[in-house]
């Protein structure tokens, strides 16, 4: 193998007894939870809004950031949920330079796996400590959401990931809503299948065991938009967009349908300050349509405390160094506007 092997980490079992959770921690994730799970089984009619930067890149304006969210939701609670996004394996998509925290923990050091293993799971844990919240992380690398797996409250998997039949069979497993991202060339079906995968028991290989999965009921679809042939985006939260996604759920015995849709990404073309706007729309066509109001269950928006992104280096507090983000002023006005329109 054209590889050098340069040394075995540590298992998460030894990761979480080095850094565990206390019981009070654990029963507060455990009741939100179990809140999430009612949105998805159209037992809690509030609004799931997963928000936060596009990749958790430094501790301190992620805390930063998580505190002022925590203080707005004491005003919105009863009609969204809010579960933030602490994205800590979240490269730039190409995987040139930044590589996300679990890679380089500190931006502007080389790699060290070692110490970002333990920077992701102290962000974590730190959020829920601070806060109360329990958080979304994108399943970017299967083998790594035990590292992970007691604190988070939601996982995505991307656009990129969603073919991925690792990504599917381990998804079977989770006991957290996992959403599937439509593929960047758009077509529901891959989508549809990687639903249906998940919501199945399946048997197979993880981390060198032979596991058993009983499949996650909660396993639904996120609309992010795609790209045409020409690289171009294009939006796929339009009206008839979602009307198409209840008729395809309508052919598929699945359970608890729903569709997050993405503000972001192709959906606004990469230019965050449309997620309002998008919001906006959608909630219309929730009011609108019984069969769509039903299906859409949230947003998932990017947020950070300064608007747009900056080079790694660019030494803006709270600004993001990959996608560009919605900042702090606009965010506080997209959830009380939201808030109002309920």
């Amino acid at each position: 193998m054209n590889m050098e092997f340069i040394k075995t980490l540590q298992q998460p079992v030894e990761i979480k007894e080095m850094h565990p959770i206390s019981a009070k921690v654990t029963e507060n994730i455990q009741r939100r939870n179990a809140d999430i799970r009612m949105i998805f089984e159209g037992k809690d009619d509030r609004i799931l809004l997963i928000i936060g930067p596009c990749s958790a890149d430094n501790e301190e304006s992620v805390i930063d950031y998580m505190t002022r969210l925590q203080k707005l939701n004491d005003h919105v609670k009863d009609k969204i949920m809010i579960v933030p996004r602490i994205y800590t394996n979240k490269p730039r998509t190409t995987g040139e330079g930044y590589k996300g925290m679990l890679h380089q923990p500190d931006p502007n050091e080389a790699p060290d796996l070692v110490k970002g293993i333990v920077a992701t799971r102290k962000l974590h844990m730190d959020t829920v400590e601070q806060t109360g919240f329990s958080c979304a992380d994108e399943m970017l690398y299967p083998e790594n959401y035990k590292y992970l797996d007691d604190l988070l409250s939601y996982v995505a998997v991307g656009a990129r990931s969603v073919e991925n039949q690792q990504h599917r069979l381990v998804c079977s497993g989770v006991s957290v809503p996992v959403g599937m991202k439509n593929p960047t060339s758009g077509d529901y079906s891959v989508m549809m299948n990687a639903i249906y995968a998940a919501q199945h028991p399946h048997t197979f290989i993880y981390r060198g065991w032979e596991v058993h999965s009983t499949g996650n009921p909660y396993t639904h679809a996120i609309l992010r938009g795609y790209n045409n042939k020409h690289g171009q985006s294009m939006p796929n939260y339009h009206y008839e967009d979602i009307v198409r996604l209840c008729d395809e759920y309508d052919k598929r015995e699945l359970q608890n349908p729903a569709v997050i849709i993405d503000t972001n990404h192709a959906n606004s073309g990469k230019n965050p300050f449309e997620q309002p706007r998008i919001i906006d729309e959608v909630l219309r066509f929730r009011r609108y349509n019984e069969r769509v109001g039903r299906l859409v269950k949230g947003f998932m928006v990017e947020s950070y405390l300064e608007d747009g992104n900056q080079p790694v280096n660019g030494g803006c507090y709270g600004k993001s160094i990959t996608d560009a983000c919605l900042g702090w002023e606009k965010t506080e006005k997209l959830i009380l506007d939201m808030a109002e329109m309920l």
